[in-house]
């Protein structure tokens, strides 16, 4: 829409608000995890599976520890049930998912798709609550426990002890730095980064299970602790059941694994609307991955549990938040073990760098659409900013501590493989798949447990996801009310009727009347125009044309209008509107024609009974109420020039 020239910005602000005039345009992705421009062929999926592979396969930095710590002796045993989930659950959610929404919209969107009006926008920003939860402890927690292993290399500790808050702050610090200056998708680093830490993870799981098969009284202590303490294995496997939830992190990594899926190089014959090739090699890359993990995953856990005493893994221990470098540097020697203090810090790093493409491509999609956020928020570097002070603010409030920060990033995760499950049981519902519905339900109803087990246990996650959901929902309702005035309309569509009632319109002086249609009879017409005339004191050869607008979905902020012609009762011209708001319509067709004839458009209201602020709010949530002052406000806004502006008449 036409609008008077501002001046233009500083160079600072110029360079913040950079790619902001071509981001959202199509209502397609932003941020770092954009759709490739058609003529980028994408990568093997191989090679992308190692973009996703920095977030998910880095948590083995981490996650033996936090399973000893959780479950003890029973660790392997709760693992196993983690890895169960994981490839009876989860990979096949996902894969469904990367079916449904094959452009890396995720399960957010497919919810999107089903939720109409506030409802399902509230429920939206819910779940971005949770996901910024994820993506954010994804950013602090890697930041920490990276700065954990430097603190512990046994070459590093005596000059780094007790400046782990400040190592982490450094490493949120830099990487919002390398956003800023911008970040490009170095799929060739992930693809180094992956390869050697798992090449160097290989390593350290050989040499542990060779001691555990040469020390035989290693797995002996063990399974006779294990007995003492549980009695059988039935008991066993019910309490690795309970204690299963506090391993969830091991879950980590499938959003992601979606979100990078338009970079998966599909078929030549691939179409957007259907890309079976891009579908194909996503699910390849998703299984792939999810078995590399569940190897891993076991044979950690199981070597970790064996060979390192128990109290190393307590807070202040040896092991803690960094299991496996403690057997790198104790089996294979210091020099090995600096190797993969390294390669883990890498990683982890990298991983941070991941959740926050992440971030970026997730909040551009659906805030500034939903009119809940400002502008500048489509643009990279600004939200870089807030994410990383945000970043900031949890890793103090946690004290850079890995285990304090679990029970949020697992709160996070399971939150959204939960909305993942439960949409895919709705797609196969809807898609009349019987037995699809009943097993998508069983594993619903299994990550609901989790979840609710989760959140009992460490309510901190939950209060932390509470914190996000609240801060998204309150900032968005503010910029919702900024923008309450915003000329929100993308485009205007005449057909041919409407656009022959403008070109009669322009030869004299083109008046509309607004009209809230009840009967559209004869008499109702009639009567608008005859209480128009009296009000504002018209002369009766002055003609006029009716505008008709149905508010459809309220909470819409953006979108395109379409505007039909058509004569009722052989006399009387109305063109009729479609639209989340009644002003911001009306103001949208008055520039629209004003531009198209070169002339300046009379409008006449009704002044609206009723109190002023109520009326506002119905505006406000409803699309309608206080409709000829509003309209006159989004018009000024739009068209800061007097001369130019239409007019607005109300009687």
């Amino acid at each position: 829409m036409a609008t008077t020239e501002h001046p233009p910005p500083s160079r600072l602000r110029a360079w913040m608000l950079e790619g902001l005039s071509d981001m959202g345009k199509g209502g397609g992705h932003q941020g770092p995890h954009a759709v490739p421009e058609p003529a980028d062929k994408g990568r093997p999926w191989y090679r992308v599976m190692c973009l996703t592979g920095v977030d998910y396969f880095s948590t083995l930095g981490y996650q033996p520890g936090i399973a000893a710590l959780a479950a003890g002796l029973l660790s392997p045993v709760a693992t196993i049930v983690l890895v169960v989930v994981t490839l009876a659950g989860a990979l096949p959610v996902y894969r469904r998912v990367a079916e449904e929404s094959p452009h890396g919209e995720g399960s957010i969107s497919m919810l999107e798709r089903l939720l109409s009006f506030w409802k399902g926008k509230l429920f939206v920003l819910t779940l971005l609550g949770f996901a910024a939860t994820d993506f954010l402890i994804t950013i602090t927690l890697s930041a920490a426990d990276a700065s954990t292993h430097l603190v512990e290399n046994p070459h590093l500790t005596d000059a780094l002890h007790d400046k782990q808050v400040l190592i982490t702050l450094i490493l949120v610090a830099l990487l919002g730095a390398v956003f800023l200056k911008g970040f490009l998708e170095a799929i060739g680093v992930a693809v180094a980064l992956v390869g050697v830490y798992l090449a160097l993870n290989a390593v350290v799981v050989t040499v542990g299970l060779w001691h555990v098969a040469t020390e035989s009284h290693v797995v002996t202590d063990w399974s006779n602790a294990l007995t003492a303490e549980h009695g059988n294995v039935f008991v066993m496997i019910g309490v690795a059941l309970i204690v299963f939830p506090k391993l969830a992190l091991g879950l980590s990594g499938f959003e992601t694994g979606v979100a990078v899926m338009p970079h998966v190089k599909g078929d030549p014959g691939d179409s957007e609307e259907r890309p079976a090739g891009r579908i194909r090699d996503t699910k390849k890359l998703l299984t792939v991955a999810a078995v590399i993990m569940s190897c891993f995953l076991i044979a950690t856990s199981f070597i970790t549990t064996l060979l390192i005493p128990e109290k190393e893994f307590e807070p202040g221990g040896a092991a803690n938040g960094r299991a496996l470098a403690f057997l790198a540097h104790d089996y294979l020697g210091n020099i090995f073990g600096t190797v993969y203090d390294v390669s883990t810090i890498a990683i982890l790093w990298f991983a941070g760098a991941s959740a926050m493409a992440g971030l970026l491509n997730l909040m551009p999609r659906y805030l500034p659409r939903y009119g809940m956020a400002p502008h500048w928020a489509r643009a990279v570097r600004p939200m870089v900013i807030v994410f990383t002070l945000v970043a900031f603010l949890v890793t103090w409030i946690f004290d850079a501590d890995v285990d304090a920060q679990g029970g949020a990033y697992a709160t996070g995760v399971l939150v959204l493989i939960s909305s993942a499950a439960i949409a895919v049981t709705i797609a196969a519902h809807k898609a009349g798949q019987r037995k699809g519905t009943i097993g998508f339900a069983v594993i619903s109803a299994v990550f609901l447990y989790t979840t609710v087990v989760n959140v009992i246990e460490r309510p901190d996650g939950v209060k932390i996801g509470a914190c996000f959901i609240a801060g998204i929902i309150l900032v968005s309702l503010l910029s919702r009310l900024a923008r309450a005035f915003e000329l929100r309309v993308t485009s205007v569509t005449l057909d041919p009727m409407a656009e022959r009632f403008v070109r009669d319109m322009a030869s004299r002086k083109i008046r509309f009347i607004a009209n809230e249609p009840d009967q559209r009879d004869q008499a109702e017409y009639r009567d608008k125009i005859e209480q128009i005339r009296q009000d504002n004191d018209v002369p009766e050869q002055e003609d006029f044309v009716f505008v008709e607008v149905t508010v459809l979905d309220p909470s819409e902020f953006e979108a395109g209008l379409t505007v039909r012609g058509e004569v009722l009762h052989n006399r009387y011209r109305v063109l009729t509107l479609e639209s989340s708001s009644i002003p911001n319509a009306l103001a949208a067709l008055l520039l629209h024609v004003r531009d198209a004839t070169s002339r300046t458009p009379h409008i006449y209201f009704e002044w609206t009974e009723g109190n002023p602020f109520a009326n506002f709010l119905r505006f406000f949530l409803f699309g309608q109420g206080e409709v000829a002052p509003v309209t006159r406000e989004v018009l000024r806004e739009a068209e800061p020039d007097r001369t130019r502006r239409p007019r607005v008449h109300a009687g």
